[in-house]
Formats: C-alpha cells, sequence, structure tokens
C-alpha cells in the first residue's frame, strides 16, 4: 500500500489529524495495535479548553459536543474553611467544556474519515531519514504488511514505536504522589469543578455527565486501589472536599471504576526527525492537574496538519519545517502550567511547602492578576501561540 501520510495511532489525535488532512485534500492510512472497541472504552481526559472546542466546531466535529457536553464558566478552589470561585469569563471571556475523551472518540469515528486499520501488530517505522519511509506490520490476521509514505505521523502514545525512533533529547519529572480515581454512577455534587487543597492530599471533584461523576484523591505511588475501600474512599472524599463547609454536602453513588495514575511530566525535543513527526502523547505528558494532555494532543495534530497540507498541496515546507519549534511552545508553557498547578495543590507533608501552597492559594484568589494567570492558562491559549 502506498499514502501521502502513514498515521500511527488511532486514538483521539491519529483520527482527528486523519480528518483534518482528509479535509486538507491529502491521502492517510490509520495504524493501531488495539481494538476499535478498546480505544473508544479508554477513560482519559474530560475537559476541553475553548481553543480545542472551537476548533472541532470548525471542522465538522461540534454539533454533540454543543448539544450534549456542558460548558463551565469556572473552578471552584478549596481549602479548609474557604472555598472561591474562578470565573473564566468574567476575567478572559472564554470557558471551558466537559465532554470525555470517549465522546471525542465518538464524534471522529462517526465522521468516517480515517481509513483506520485495527489490532495490527508489530508495527516497525523504517527509513525516516529519507524520502521513502515506510512502516512494516502484521495486520489482524497476522499477514504481513508493508506501508509506503512521504509522511510518518506518530501518534501512538508514551509507549508507541514512534517516540523510540526519534534520537532527541527528553525532559522529565516524576511526582511523589499518584491520584486514585474513581467513576460513580451519581449525579455530581457541584455545577463544576472543585479542586480542592486538604492536609491529607489534594482531592478533586470533576464530572463525565449529569448522571456520572469523576472524583479523585491524591495517594501515595504504589498504591492498590483494592486497598481503598468505597466507603473509605467516599469518606476521605468529602472530609478533603470539605463537606459542611457553607453547607455543601458529597453525595455517594456507586463505584464503577477504581483505578491508580501515576503523575508525571515528560517532554521530548524536537518532536521531528527527518519525515517522522510526532504529536500528542508520543511527545509529551502532562500531570492531570492542568487538564491539559488532550488539549495539547488536539493544538499539535492542528498545526501538523496545516503543515502538512501546505507541503503536499502548494510544495511549501515552510510550516512543516517550523512544526517542532511551534508545537513545543505551547508544550512547554502548558507543562509549566500542568506543574505549577499540581504543586499548588499537591501536599508533601513538609508544613513549609504547606504554607507556601495555602499563600499561592490566597494569592490566586484575591489577586485579579493572579486568577486572570490562571483563567488564561486554563481556559487554554490560542492554538498556534
Amino acid at each position: 500500500m502506498r499514502t501521502q501520510v502513514a498515521i500511527i495511532g488511532a486514538g483521539p489525535a491519529g483520527l482527528l489529524l486523519s480528518h483534518l488532512l482528509t479535509r486538507g485534500g491529502v491521502d492517510s492510512v490509520v495504524l493501531e495495535t488495539r481494538s476499535q472497541e478498546y480505544v473508544a472504552s479508554r477513560i482519559r481526559a474530560g475537559l476541553l479548553e475553548q481553543s480545542s472546542v472551537d476548533l472541532l466546531t470548525s471542522v465538522g466535529l461540534g454539533d454533540r459536543l454543543r448539544a450534549e457536553g456542558h460548558e463551565h464558566r469556572g473552578i471552584y478552589l478549596n481549602w479548609p474553611g474557604e472555598r472561591h470561585h474562578l470565573d473564566f469569563v468574567d476575567l478572559t471571556g472564554r470557558t471551558v467544556w466537559v465532554y470525555g475523551q470517549t465522546e471525542v472518540q465518538k464524534d471522529l469515528v462517526a465522521a468516517g474519515t480515517a481509513d483506520a486499520r485495527y489490532e495490527v501488530t508489530e508495527v516497525t517505522l523504517h527509513d525516516v531519514e529519507t524520502d521513502r519511509p515506510f512502516v512494516s506490520y502484521l495486520d489482524r490476521d497476522g499477514n504481513p504488511q508493508r506501508l509506503d509514505a512521504d509522511v510518518i505521523a506518530g501518534c501512538d502514545g508514551s509507549f508507541g514505536p514512534s517516540r523510540h525512533a526519534v534520537p532527541s533529547e527528553s525532559f522529565e519529572r516524576v511526582y511523589p504522589y499518584s491520584w486514585l480515581g474513581i467513576l460513580a454512577e451519581v449525579a455530581p455534587s457541584t455545577d463544576e469543578l472543585i479542586y480542592a487543597w486538604h492536609p491529607n492530599g489534594f482531592a478533586l471533584h470533576s464530572m463525565r455527565s449529569p448522571t456520572v461523576s469523576r472524583l479523585y484523591l491524591q495517594v501515595p505511588n504504589g498504591t492498590d486501589p483494592a486497598s481503598w475501600s468505597d466507603d473509605r474512599v467516599w469518606q476521605e472524599l468529602a472530609t478533603r472536599l470539605g463537606q459542611g463547609q457553607d453547607g455543601w454536602k458529597l453525595t455517594p453513588g456507586p463505584i464503577t471504576d477504581k483505578s491508580v495514575l501515576p503523575m508525571r511530566s515528560y517532554v521530548q525535543t524536537p518532536m521531528r526527525h527527518g519525515n517522522l513527526f510526532l504529536a500528542g502523547d508520543a511527545a509529551h505528558i502532562v500531570p492531570p492537574t492542568g487538564a491539559k494532555g488532550l488539549n495539547l494532543a488536539i493544538a499539535d495534530v492542528t498545526l501538523l496538519a496545516g503543515a502538512l497540507v501546505a507541503r503536499f498541496k502548494s510544495n511549501d515546507t515552510t510550516l512543516a519545517d517550523s512544526y517542532s519549534d511551534d508545537a513545543l511552545r505551547r508544550v512547554w508553557r502548558c507543562t509549566h502550567f500542568s506543574w505549577w498547578m499540581t504543586t499548588m495543590l499537591h501536599t508533601s507533608g513538609d508544613p513549609f511547602d504547606a504554607q507556601l501552597q495555602l499563600s499561592q492559594l490566597k494569592w490566586v484568589t484575591s489577586s485579579t492578576a493572579g486568577a486572570t494567570g490562571l483563567a488564561e492558562n486554563y481556559a487554554g491559549l490560542p492554538i498556534g501561540f
């Protein structure tokens, strides 16, 4: 087989890139090691920046998002005895939307613009430094295949083969805590997300829909989810999120999923090697505190699609040549913001750190400048920033 762009990975990054290329008149084939059902069911990010919503809407993927997603004006910052609402609309004129990655994936599959091959194995990238790169793999029946392309786009996450085909420098920060996350079949107990600092550790009240809540607790690395009973989870969430404060109450419900998520920051640079371009988690990982992972992937592939359309349709390589630098400028800004939110809200056990965190929280919630800085980064800088 031959195509113009071979895309490795059929998650939101890969399928959105294929969708954007199709709209620009560029051919692509998507290869994915997992089944379509597995990819569709992965519970990951749940919040979209204003820039992501605008982009998805502009390319015909926003109808269900705007009909079924939930637009939020801001977030709550909470610590014992205090809760403050930051209104992003008042501060920046921008909002965020609660709309899960699973829903974005459904919209991309329903669009039907991607030529995707699922359940392939032994995916190997070849000759990426040349003008004739190709990908070898086994199809779902075990037959060897070869896909020739002009460009390969690595959208296959942190464990795929694309990242390892780029000889580059990497930067990493591993945090000394994880998140215990739950999905619960219960209506959210808040209208907007609550980020809570507490001496026991951080907690977050998020949501997936009017009937499904998503909540998190800071726990030590290596925690076994089975060591936390449902009753213990709800009791600790109520404590950290401030039950009883101003009459607020957390409503528990049946827990349908319980897992532990390690926290780390990772950036690989450059994001291009020859005719291999990286996008999304293949190039960078952020802790979920800042809600940036999916949004960074959307920004990456938007830049990459524009660069590749210009290359193939106008023989203009300017954007392709600057892709890595252009993408990394936003990546590092979001990496810093995610680190900043994470270190402000997660406890270390050091009393000095605790006082610094409380001071920072008080400044952010009492200073217009501080609140605006948080709101501008959280609601999302323009794609191409």
